[in-house]
């Protein structure tokens, strides 16, 4: 006879096998689980649990529980538009803009654009949701140089990818991937539990002879990857 537990999971299982509860799906709660399968709050809660630890639910403190999206990645060296790879997921793409501003920029960062002391660089923070879950934070910092007009653009409408390679085309690219625990901000921003590891992919472009952008973006661990197929 099967624990009560396992029924649990053979239950959720069924709806994501059936591709009733897709990707994204947000999972019914453990007290609605509760009550449409007659068993206790700790017998969901484990099942649940357990679920998630093999990576077929992502649960977001404060949010919800939600079917694991396997198919969430990106070529690690590609330069591509964050929207546009949710969408091809047949997914809602939206974006929270943090902040767009003029700034002094800071250690690495100054050192990266070569500016005079007390030139400032245009910075925007963004967090980008995949069917309202976030999957990417973007903390991108801009020579004004190559796109002048970046902070009157509206980012809510277009990308700060897509604006950029239409102003500034691209030259060079450096990318840097690695495995970094986020700070708290970084988690809370991300809805990631305490103790997760989370992805960075830090990236200078070159424009006209110039650094134009400097950007790290940050990866939740358990929703995003990393993937590549080539020919040596």
């Amino acid at each position: 006879m099967l624990p009560r537990y396992q029924k649990v999971k053979d239950h959720i299982l069924s709806h994501i096998g059936s591709g009733a509860w897709p990707s994204g799906h947000r999972v019914p709660s453990e007290n609605e689980l509760v009550k449409q399968l007659s068993v206790s709050r700790m017998t969901v809660n484990r099942a649940m649990r357990e679920l998630t630890n093999e990576g077929l639910l992502v649960r977001v403190a404060g949010v919800g529980t939600f079917v694991a999206d396997r198919t969430a990645h990106a070529h690690p060296l590609e330069v591509h538009n964050i929207a546009n790879e949710i969408r091809g997921r047949g997914h809602e793409h939206a974006v929270q803009v943090l902040k767009l501003e003029a700034v002094e920029p800071k250690g690495d960062v100054a050192a990266s654009f070569q500016l005079r002391p007390g030139a400032k660089v245009f910075h925007s923070l963004m967090v980008h949701c995949e069917n309202g879950l976030p999957v990417q934070l973007e903390d991108r910092y801009v020579n004004p140089a190559i796109a002048p007009d970046y902070l009157s653009v509206d980012f809510t409408r277009t990308t700060a990818h897509q604006y950029l390679i239409e102003v500034a085309p691209l030259q060079e690219v450096e990318h840097i991937l690695r495995a970094v625990m986020p700070t708290a901000q970084i988690r809370r921003l991300l809805k990631m539990p305490e103790g997760e590891p989370c992805l960075l992919l830090q990236r200078r472009t070159w424009s006209g002879g110039v650094v134009a952008t400097n950007s790290r973006f940050y990866y939740p661990g358990s929703r995003y990857e990393f993937s590549s197929r080539f020919k040596p």
